[in-house]
């Protein structure tokens, strides 16, 4: 048993609750309070009971949804600087920051939802992800990629700033990111 004193889930019922997740993010992102549940169930090939023992309520299931793209992202941090260089995995990770942000701001109204609930779905998030960039930063610049002077938490909101300009204009944000490691490599 975990630390919270649940058991571990089988693996097909983590298989199944995996596969709301995804169709929850979609849904949400797509359809914002118009998504169903029996939709969501449906696109994830369960029975909307299945959906329900997972998650008892709507506010549940988003929350969820949107703490697992928020460890999606965090979670590739460490994966990417071990498979490439430092400043193309930090590069990497902005790419998925940006669909981790475009997720997010379509899921803004279920994510209003929630909160008006009395739930905090971004309890903690910025401080995961300055977890998950802040090695990226560093180890960009102990290579010599990058600045050494760099605030992760002056990233992220750059990076914010990316995802909210270009919308969902990848080619933009693409440019965008560029020019921000440009920004990050530049020594006055």
């Amino acid at each position: 048993m975990g630390v919270t004193g649940e058991r571990p889930l089988r693996a097909d019922a983590q298989r199944n609750r995996d596969l709301l997740l995804v169709a929850a993010v979609e849904s949400f992102s797509k359809c914002g309070l118009e998504a169903t549940l029996e939709g969501i169930a449906k696109n994830a090939g369960v029975g909307i009971g299945t959906l329900y023992r997972h998650f008892p309520t709507r506010e549940a299931l988003v929350e969820a949804a949107y703490r697992n793209e928020l460890a999606v992202v965090c979670d590739a941090a460490p994966e990417l600087l071990a498979s490439m260089p430092p400043a193309e995995a930090t590069r990497a990770w902005m790419d998925r920051f940006i669909d981790y942000m475009t997720r997010k701001i379509g899921m803004a109204d279920a994510l209003r939802a929630v909160i008006a609930s009395g739930a905090d779905p971004y309890a903690h998030s910025f401080e995961l992800l300055v977890g998950a960039i802040q090695p990226l930063l560093e180890a960009s610049s102990a290579a010599g990629e990058i600045r050494s002077d760099i605030a992760a938490g002056d990233v992220l909101i750059s990076l914010s700033g990316v995802a909210l300009a270009a919308g969902s204009n990848r080619e933009q944000a693409g440019r965008l990111l560029d020019l921000l490691m440009d920004g990050l490599r530049y020594r006055g």
